[in-house]
């Protein structure tokens, strides 16, 4: 059995999570690729993946092989460049992951720059409120947001988050703009529920005296989707709390007004982030300092009524331990520690 071979089939069929598409992609027979894992498996003494009729998954030895497999096959992919041309500029397939809006709204608008710089690579975008197994699902980078957690993940800071309550001008004649944090109770709020867990969310985070509260307030509708949370918000149903660069054109145009701006959540950082044991590789870089770039100058990201927006310097506040705000999901998805 040719060993490099069979990691590049093993490798293949797990970021396809199929052996059927890795067969396809190789331009091998389907009937090729289940032999070599086979062989694979008995060469090592030990089973890799778990096979079902509807999916794959990484057994704890079939993650750690494949690991390391990158490794050895991304050093050779180097190894053969910095021979062969070494003018090309970073190629190859890179698998990012991030949450909708920010793919929507900032990643997407910007990628013909991406490719004008980088024509060579290949990006597969991931873009979902859940959270993502980096090594089963074969991300290369995720852009997250908040603290990065544990061990496993390596990052560099690319913005701030700021999250911002609001309103329509309708639901304000109707109800009156709150003053103060005491005003909230006589006021209603659009929730969030977890398309995951089923869990509404009604506290809403506020920042008094840099110090992280959360206040309960009622409402008559939650979703579970952040466009249609926007949505709600829009037509004046309630107010809402949500990412600045989400309702930036809005607090623009006069559809939404910023309310308890003085007691507004804490900024959140924002990260592009990946394993630490992951190969950090040619294309891997140029997307971190591309992104980098890009969230830095976005203009939704900055305070329209003149501030800077992203500072390295900004130091962010302590969410209260324990709780879970109506921010956590609008801007993580799942609150799990994976999600970072």
């Amino acid at each position: 059995m040719d060993r490099f071979q069979a990691m590049q089939v093993f490798t293949r069929v797990v970021e396809a999570n199929s052996f059927t598409l890795a067969a396809d992609t190789l331009g091998l027979p389907r009937s090729t690729i289940t032999t070599t894992i086979q062989a694979l498996e008995r060469q090592l003494r030990s089973k890799l993946l778990n096979r079902t009729t509807r999916r794959l998954s990484l057994t704890p030895d079939g993650a750690a092989y494949y690991e390391r497999c990158v490794h050895i096959l991304a050093d050779v992919e180097d190894a053969e460049a910095s021979l062969h041309d070494t003018t090309r500029g970073p190629h190859g397939r890179l698998r990012i992951d991030t949450l909708p809006s920010i793919g929507r709204q900032i990643l997407i608008p910007a990628l013909c720059d991406f490719h004008t710089r980088y024509p060579d690579i290949e990006l597969a975008i991931g873009m979902s409120d859940r959270p993502v197994d980096m090594v089963q699902e074969a991300v290369d980078c995720v852009v997250r947001v908040g603290e990065l957690k544990g061990s496993t993940l390596v990052g560099k800071r690319i913005g701030t988050l700021e999250v911002v309550t609001c309103a329509a001008p309708s639901y304000i004649e109707r109800r009156g703009e709150p003053k103060t944090l005491e005003d909230l109770d006589q006021h209603q709020a659009v929730h969030y529920f977890s398309s995951a867990t089923g869990k509404t969310i009604e506290e809403w985070n506020f920042l008094v005296e840099e110090k992280a509260v959360d206040v309960n307030i009622s409402s008559i509708i939650s979703v579970n989707d952040s466009d249609a949370y926007l949505a709600c918000g829009l037509q004046g149903i309630g107010m809402i709390q949500l990412p600045r660069y989400m309702v930036t054109p809005h607090l623009q145009t006069g559809a939404l007004r910023e309310i308890l701006a003085p007691w507004a959540p804490a900024p959140m950082p924002i990260s592009a982030a990946y394993l630490y044991n992951r190969h950090l590789s040619p294309k891997v870089r140029v997307f971190v300092d591309w992104v980098t770039e890009l969230f830095q100058h976005c203009p939704r990201m900055r305070d329209c009524t003149g501030g800077k927006g992203f500072s390295p310097e900004c130091t962010f506040a302590s969410h209260t331990k324990g709780s879970t705000s109506i921010r956590d999901f609008l801007v993580h998805g799942n609150v799990e520690e994976t999600t970072f």
